[in-house]
């Protein structure tokens, strides 16, 4: 039986602005998103998201909880190609600076206003408003 895979994102603000990486393979290709992977057997949505936060960008953050969920389910030709249940984790930022690795393309700190101009992988913007205000 097929079942959805579990992902997290790392959403780390830092004066401001927010870390997002630009996507190197598929899924999301091209687009801009937040750092995140699979999570592994044994570990925790929270562990995942620090770790993959590290292999994507080298920064270090500590996870500090979770933001919330989001399904993304992709049809085509009527037929589920691909089920992720992501899981968004509030991470503060503890040191370094972006430098794209592992399947990411660029990595930058962006503005959460600035974003328009670039191409979004869905729920970007929603997962943005979820950040605390400080």
């Amino acid at each position: 039986m097929e079942r959805p895979k579990l992902g997290a994102l790392a959403v780390v603000p830092r004066d401001g602005s927010v870390l997002l990486v630009k996507r190197g393979k598929a899924p999301n290709k091209g687009m801009w998103g937040f750092p995140g992977g699979h999570v592994e057997w044994g570990e925790t949505g929270l562990e995942a998201a620090a770790r993959e936060l590290w292999e994507e960008t080298g920064v270090e953050a500590r996870a500090r909880r979770y933001l919330g969920c989001i399904d993304v389910i992709e049809r085509q030709a009527g037929a589920v190609a691909w089920h992720y249940m992501l899981v968004a984790v509030l991470c503060d930022w503890v040191d370094g600076e972006p430098v794209a690795a592992d399947d990411a393309e660029e990595a930058r700190w962006v503005d959460p206003g600035g974003m328009d101009g670039l191409w979004l992988s869905a729920n970007v913007d929603r997962v943005v408003r979820w950040i605390p205000k400080t």
